[in-house]
């Protein structure tokens, strides 16, 4: 069994790769880095246009009790999103609205958590961007330790320290530290080919045009046959 830890030490990525990766979008960045670091669908943003994204602090905390959470508020900085992952499935409300207050003085952008999370008026008024699997007023203790700043798996996604997490309405994605200035390159030149798309499609052209499909199509087998004339 590992024991309990809190690594107060890690490599983030740059505030400017962070900005142009929140830019982007979950969507545009998945796409942008081959399909890959989706959290899954269950992960839900609190309410709809949140939208953040930063370095992850991770943290791996005991089913209902969200104690490692105030622990983790003291190593976050400017920049950072808090991501939370139970040892084991629970959808308890681990977190709420005077710990989103601690997280925001720190300079936090957001949080990610795979259990429930409470006070939901309160954190959409002070728009500060939760993505979590459920929602729910059911309490946790505070008895037992976990580790911050290890590698987690949250909602199927591999997670390190220091790693890029993007969150919006299309949900959650997460971006290797290493691999972050290239994968919101990549997402610059995206966006560009997509105007120039747009443009054209709003001038009328088919997008099996504009992407050369007609010859896959083609390939394919498919027909285009006239109407079958009414003989009656």
């Amino acid at each position: 069994m590992n024991k309990p830890v809190v690594i107060t030490k890690w490599e983030r990525p740059s505030m400017d790769v962070m900005n142009a990766l929140e830019q982007a979008g979950v969507s545009t960045i998945h796409e942008a880095q081959g399909r890959t670091g989706l959290l899954a669908p269950y992960m839900r943003p609190i309410y709809t246009g949140a939208c953040a994204a930063g370095s992850a602090v991770t943290v791996s905390i005991p089913p209902g009790d969200n104690l490692m959470i105030h622990v983790a508020v003291e190593v976050c900085g400017p920049g950072d999103i808090l991501i939370v992952v139970p040892t084991s499935h629970c959808t308890d409300g681990y977190f709420g609205e005077l710990l989103a207050t601690s997280l925001r003085t720190r300079g936090v952008k957001g949080l990610v958590i795979e259990a429930g999370c409470r006070d939901i008026r309160a954190l959409s008024e002070m728009k500060f961007p939760v993505w979590s699997r459920a929602v729910s007023s059911q309490g946790t203790v505070k008895a037992s330790l976990g580790s911050v700043n290890i590698p987690v798996v949250c909602a199927g996604a591999l997670i390190h320290p220091g790693d890029v997490v993007v969150g919006d309405d299309d949900g959650v994605v997460v971006v290797k530290r290493e691999d972050a200035a290239a994968v919101a390159e990549a997402s610059a030149k995206r966006i560009a080919k997509e105007d120039a798309t747009r443009e054209r499609l709003l001038k009328g052209e088919s997008g099996l045009d504009i992407y050369g499909w007609r010859q896959k199509l083609t390939a394919l087998g498919l027909e285009y046959r006239p109407p079958i004339e009414d003989t009656k």
